[in-house]
């Protein structure tokens, strides 16, 4: 690694850093700005069981001492303090038991729509302007347009109840078949245009005319140049999409039952609960921010070409 390179590098995660930091800031306020509070929706509570409940969790303090008091406990303990309406629990463990199902939700979605992705780009690439080109186009566009909620509810529809094949629940490992369709379908139809039209760009190139002229097998001209150098945009996009579908669709996991970190942050902001919206937005910050900064050095892997400033 060159010296250019490490400096990239750090300047990135100085970055990172800092757009992490804005992220607190900037929620932390603006959950607080809102008029009410996590305990006015409690029945039948009095005014001095709210402050009791304020004082024990440090909320009647002054919104700077409140900031400044959990900035620090997340970056010197990583302590995103006790879920206000989740009583006992702490918010890394709710975020925790999210993380276990939305991880593993995630993964298999992202993996799946990026191998099917590049295939049904490059096959759409190397037969361009036939029947097939035009289909796969088709239902790429398809799915790109339909929202994730119709997809869901189509799915859920057809499959846990016309034809009851899967459970509706997403609690089991059964149930999470149609969540992982649903969300691999939008990444996957989109990765196929991304890939189409990259290795169109790509097998016009000259150094593809040449390698042809100069007799390279066809298979080789393909996967050791034209779909390697056309990967480059499925990349920048791979990244961020990987930590969107890790930290759970918040509307697919609510369809599916899904106990994942999605509900988790949804139930979050409907309770008014401070902390946990605090925590699942930071996890999901850091993701996307983490996923961007992994997507960047990849170019270089990708394409030696391409000099890191």
């Amino acid at each position: 690694m060159n010296t250019k390179t490490l400096m990239y590098i750090l300047k990135r995660i100085a970055l990172a850093i800092l757009t992490v930091w804005v992220v607190i800031t900037v929620t932390f306020f603006v959950t607080r700005a809102v008029p009410g509070g996590p305990f006015m929706s409690e029945k039948a509570i009095s005014k001095e069981a709210q402050a009791a409940l304020e004082a024990k969790y440090g909320l009647d303090k002054p919104v700077m001492e409140q900031y400044f008091t959990y900035l620090k406990d997340v970056v010197t303990k990583l302590d995103f303090g006790p879920s206000l309406k989740l009583r006992g629990r702490m918010v890394m463990d709710v975020i925790a038991d999210g993380m276990k199902t939305s991880v593993k939700l995630g993964l298999i979605a992202a993996f799946l729509a990026l191998a099917l992705g590049i295939v049904l780009g490059s096959v759409a690439a190397l037969r361009r302007n036939t029947l097939l080109d035009k289909g796969i186009m088709v239902v790429a566009t398809a799915f790109v347009s339909m929202p994730s909620f119709i997809m869901g509810t189509l799915l859920l529809l057809l499959f846990a109840v016309h034809w009851p094949i899967f459970p509706a629940n997403g609690s089991t490992a059964e149930g999470l078949v149609l969540p992982i369709i649903t969300l691999s379908l939008y990444p996957m139809a989109y990765i196929t245009r991304l890939t189409r039209s990259s290795m169109l760009d790509v097998l016009g190139q000259d150094y593809i005319r040449t390698a042809r002229a100069k007799g390279v097998a066809p298979l080789k001209i393909i996967f050791g140049h034209a779909l390697k150098n056309s990967l480059i945009p499925v990349i920048t996009y791979f990244g961020p999409m990987l930590a969107y579908i890790v930290t759970g669709s918040l509307v697919v996991e609510q369809i599916f039952a899904v106990p994942g970190i999605g509900r988790a942050f949804v139930s979050s902001i409907t309770n008014r609960d401070y902390p946990l919206i605090m925590g699942t937005t930071i996890v999901l910050a850091c993701l996307i921010v983490i996923m961007n900064l992994v997507s960047d050095i990849l170019y270089k892997v990708v394409d030696p070409r391409i000099t890191l400033e």
